[in-house]
């Protein structure tokens, strides 16, 4: 299936939430295994990130990031001013 291309000047609202969550899981899943987080600590990162009140359709209210993408990466951590994770 060939997907519509992002949209480099396009709000979230204008773009297909399906194919924002696919391409953040594709590059989850392209990261070396070394830089990527521990499942149950990604689990528990993300539980933290749902409990938020800057999480707003998967984005970071914050720093503007993928709140799925920046917990899988081991060295990131959350950038409220009092960290979650």
């Amino acid at each position: 299936m060939i997907g519509k291309p992002p949209c480099r000047r396009c709000l979230l609202a204008e773009t297909d939430a399906a194919h924002i969550a696919e391409t953040v899981q594709k590059r989850i899943a392209q990261m070396p295994e070394e830089e990527r987080t521990a499942p149950a600590e990604y689990a528990r990162r993300l539980s933290q990130c749902r409990a938020c009140d800057m999480l707003t359709d998967g984005l970071c209210g914050v720093c503007g990031c993928y709140a799925e993408l920046r917990a899988a990466k081991a060295k990131q951590h959350c950038p409220d001013c009092v960290p979650r994770w």
